[in-house]
């Protein structure tokens, strides 16, 4: 008997030492260093943008610096990899795009898996994507690009973020269904496409509505359409494709993501002060400005729901334009 009374106490003992220990695993001493937030897209871009816009109210709420680390190329894989490599400790974090974690699992064997391999943190915006025209291009519209193309077949070339990105997904569907075609030339990111449509050496490209707003409102591009479920308040005048008759559900997101197996405490913390951060007057203004007002302030729970089903929607899009991973 006396035996399993030590037994227990030693038990007891142990765990009460241990315990310091969990919680220092947790958020009690984190961040402890700086935060390296990676960002897959070249500065300039509108993921770019919106990543320093957070990271800056991050650093001031966590007294660490956060440091955006731009890692592009591969629609958003060489960093979701690296993020997906590095240590459980909250200290690696990701902002990236939808296109970029839902859809790369479907084209690729070798992407990182969104639901696997990731704690989904916390959502920011819900917008879509805009197709821009240089002003070289003879179309005002919509309507006037789809009966241009028809009697030029594949001789209009057309802009991505890259092969698989949400653009060119978009574009492909596009063209599939208006019995289009267009040649596809994939860039590392959205800002390196807007130096080429003002150069007109870009025919069309798509881009995010944050990064070419001021082009659009100066006369310097045409924006013909967006992607998403709504028109964005910066380009009022500017139709969905569902209202074009090309009808497209699946609208674009930006989140912050961590490793998988990063602790609960940690995420949990990043979620409410990334929920803090868009609810705030300033911020709310800031994403008003970059045609973001939708911004939704979901749980990190609700969240990975999100990327789960979004991740399913692009499957079945692939699936339909025949496209199988490689």
């Amino acid at each position: 008997m006396q035996a399993m009374k030590r037994r227990h106490w030693l038990a007891s003992t142990a765990a009460l030492a241990v315990a310091p220990w969990v919680r220092a695993q947790g958020s009690d001493n984190w961040p402890s260093r700086p935060i390296r937030l990676v960002v897959p897209g070249p500065p300039g871009g509108g993921t770019d943008i919106l990543a320093r816009l957070l990271g800056e109210k991050l650093s001031a709420a966590l007294k660490q610096p956060v440091i955006i680390d731009n890692k592009p190329g591969a629609n958003g894989m060489l960093a979701s990899a690296e993020v997906a490599r590095a240590a459980p400790d909250g200290q690696t974090l990701l902002f990236s795009f939808a296109s970029a974690m839902a859809i790369n699992p479907s084209l690729y064997a070798r992407a990182p898996d969104p639901v696997k391999d990731f704690e989904a943190v916390a959502q920011i915006g819900l917008t879509g994507n805009v197709l821009l025209a240089s002003q070289n291009l003879p179309v005002r519209s919509f309507k006037e690009l789809v009966a241009y193309a028809k009697a030029r077949p594949g001789e209009l070339n057309y802009a991505s973020w890259g092969t698989g990105s949400g653009g060119h997904l978009t574009m492909e569907s596009l063209l599939q269904r208006a019995g289009l075609r267009m040649t596809h030339v994939p860039y590392k990111g959205t800002a390196p496409i807007i130096v080429d449509l003002l150069g007109g050496t870009l025919q069309l490209g798509w881009t995010d509505v944050s990064s070419p707003v001021q082009y659009i409102e100066s006369g310097k591009l045409r924006a013909l359409a967006v992607s998403g479920t709504q028109r964005v308040p910066h380009m009022p005048q500017v139709p969905t494709l569902t209202e074009e008759g090309y009808p497209f559900e699946t609208a674009g997101w930006y989140g912050v993501f961590a490793p998988a197996r990063t602790p609960v405490a940690i995420v949990e913390r990043l979620n409410a002060l990334v929920v803090a951060t868009v609810g705030s007057p300033e911020f709310k203004a800031r994403l008003d400005a970059l045609n973001l007002p939708n911004s939704p302030t979901p749980t990190a729970r609700e969240f990975a729901q999100l990327v789960a089903k979004d991740t399913t929607t692009w499957r079945s899009i692939l699936q339909g334009l025949g496209i199988k991973p490689e």
